[in-house]
């Protein structure tokens, strides 16, 4: 321990003799460790915003929505109509429910887009008929009052849940709860109030961008009886109408084992049946495959961008061996005096892989330093979510240090193979 001591502090009087050249040096592992942190961080943020939308979802849910057909698709459903009947219906959701063992809950959804009003004020919103499971899949939470219950859904109350947004227009100085709002031609008491929750991102083409905080909820028996299934609209002076029962289907499994085992059984249960093939007018969702695509494309992508920075990490090593081959040419007859003192080549190869550990670590953790800042900088002043691991850290760091040896390697055996003689009378 006392020779490495030794060796210590003559390799740091060494280095410190020359401090811009061992400082330029040390630059190239500090930039290198800290971009590999930075983009590790950066990466592994943005997976874990992914994720946490997939998560939003359920990955134990499979999601089964009304897709409107296409011209093609309505042509092959059968003779063209006046009325455009197509997506999920309540026997749909009926045979799920009888058929799919593995199923735990099933969720039916109708929504419809509405004017909502309350005196003179007026939101245009989404009425979105459910049940009382529609809070719990959803991960909704209330700030006041209560939800659904299947009471209200079973006696075709006319009970309305708010949404944070929409109450915050139709009430923007009172408390909702007890009071009325207009839906079409109907009245509806309120009997509570969500939190504000953040819209999630639409997801491919079969699941549709949600903001939540513009919704009403109602009973979905309440939904069927005051609005019906079907909806007209009015497109360049013509009148189009619409025939739809369900919106959405979301089944929920007991655990996410039996996700991607229910997927077919649940495609066999519902795309036979009313035309669903052959109009093309029902998508699936399945959370948890999108959740491990997810993380496939985030292993993938870590690698890409510790490959990149890892190459910086590479020139930094091959700096530091520039440097240590020119302080041996320097440091020549230093080493034959050393050497005539009856120091063995071991000494020699350890006092100049000391120096260039001393390098590399110290490269190393200002390279953390940097590193840890930059996620946070990036985090505060942008939209993109970096987020810094232990791993990370660990890796890039252990890295530097093991590039400085091997970069210190081949100075050191030049220098402990050189003849004592020869070396002395190097001028």
């Amino acid at each position: 321990m006392g020779r490495i001591w030794r060796s210590l502090k003559m390799g740091l009087k060494s280095l410190m003799l020359h401090k811009l050249r061992s400082g330029l040096t040390v630059l190239g592992i500090v930039f290198g460790v800290a971009s590999v942190i930075a983009m590790l961080a950066i990466g592994e943020g943005s997976s874990r915003d992914a994720q946490k939308r997939f998560e939003m979802l359920g990955v134990t849910n499979i999601i089964y929505r009304s897709v409107k057909p296409s011209d093609e698709a309505q042509a092959a459903g059968g003779r063209p109509s006046r009325i455009l009947n197509y997506g999920l219906k309540y026997d749909d959701f009926e045979r799920l429910v009888a058929t799919v063992p593995t199923i735990k809950k099933a969720l039916p959804i109708r929504e419809i887009k509405k004017e909502i009003r309350r005196l003179n004020k007026a939101v245009d919103g989404r009425v979105v008929g459910t049940t009382a499971d529609y809070m719990d899949f959803n991960r909704l939470e209330m700030s006041r009052g209560r939800f659904l219950s299947e009471t209200d859904n079973r006696d075709y109350q006319n009970y309305v849940v708010m949404a944070a947004g929409s109450a915050e227009t139709l009430f923007p100085f009172e408390d909702p709860i007890g009071k009325s709002i207009k839906i079409g031609s109907d009245y509806y008491t309120v009997i509570g109030v969500t939190q504000l929750r953040q819209s999630t991102a639409g997801i491919g083409g079969s699941f549709a961008a949600q903001d939540y905080n513009k919704d009403v909820y109602i009973p979905i028996n309440t939904c069927r009886l005051r609005f019906g299934e079907r909806i007209m609209n009015s497109r360049a002076g013509s009148m189009e109408m619409e025939e739809t029962q369900l919106s959405q289907i979301t089944l929920q499994v007991e655990d996410t084992k039996l996700v991607l085992p229910t997927v077919p059984i649940v495609k066999a249960a519902i795309e036979p049946y009313n035309m669903h093939e052959r109009k093309k007018d029902v998508a699936i969702t399945v959370p948890y495959d999108l959740l491990l695509e997810a993380q496939r494309s985030a292993r993938i992508w870590s690698l890409v961008l510790g490959a990149i920075a890892g190459i910086s990490l590479i020139v930094g090593g091959i700096g530091i061996m520039n440097i240590m081959l020119a302080t041996v040419t320097e440091r020549t007859r230093e080493i034959g005096i050393r050497r005539a003192l009856g120091a063995k080549r071991k000494d020699i190869v350890q006092q100049f892989l000391i120096e260039t550990i001393v390098l590399s670590g110290v490269g190393g953790i200002l390279g953390v330093v940097i590193g840890v800042v930059i996620p946070v900088v990036i985090t505060l002043y942008s939209e993109v979510k970096a987020a810094v691991t232990l791993q990370s850290i660990v890796i890039a760091f252990s890295v530097s240090v093991l590039v400085g040896v091997l970069a210190g390697l081949y100075p050191a055996s030049r220098a402990a193979k050189m003849d004592p003689i020869e070396a002395l009378r190097h001028e």
